[in-house]
């Protein structure tokens, strides 16, 4: 990453800057995505952009983007303590039926099964 940007994205107050950098410039981030990933996690510190990015990308491409995807997802599970992007990830990535879905989503996704045992707690799943 360029040292211009680096500094300006830096200065980023919650994410909002790297998040609008990366729907802005999706065709030409490849090279430089780990980056701003590693950013968006550093100054986002309730998981509000995480969120949106990890939803960003998987909408645009899950199969390409799906390691910089597990990498804010894991980020999103440990900031959002509140729970309050965390519906919205799980819908997200895995589909409004992923409630049907969750016995056999939680055998085979990680991720899947730390954000549903932090939502629905109560659960036997």
């Amino acid at each position: 990453m360029e040292e211009e940007l680096k500094k300006k994205l830096a200065k980023d107050p919650n994410g909002l800057m790297t998040y609008e950098y990366i729907a802005n410039n999706i065709e030409r981030i490849d090279s430089i995505l780990p980056e701003l990933v590693d950013n968006i996690i550093s100054v986002d510190r309730t998981g509000q952009f995480i969120t949106s990015t990890a939803r960003y990308l998987n909408a645009i491409n899950a199969e390409k983007y799906a390691s910089a995807i597990d990498t804010l997802i894991k980020a999103a599970i440990s900031r959002d303590r509140e729970h309050m992007y965390l519906a919205d990830l799980i819908s997200g990535i895995w589909g409004e039926d992923y409630r049907e879905r969750a016995d056999e989503l939680c055998k085979s996704d990680d991720n899947f099964r730390r954000i549903y045992k932090r939502l629905y707690p109560t659960s036997i799943i």
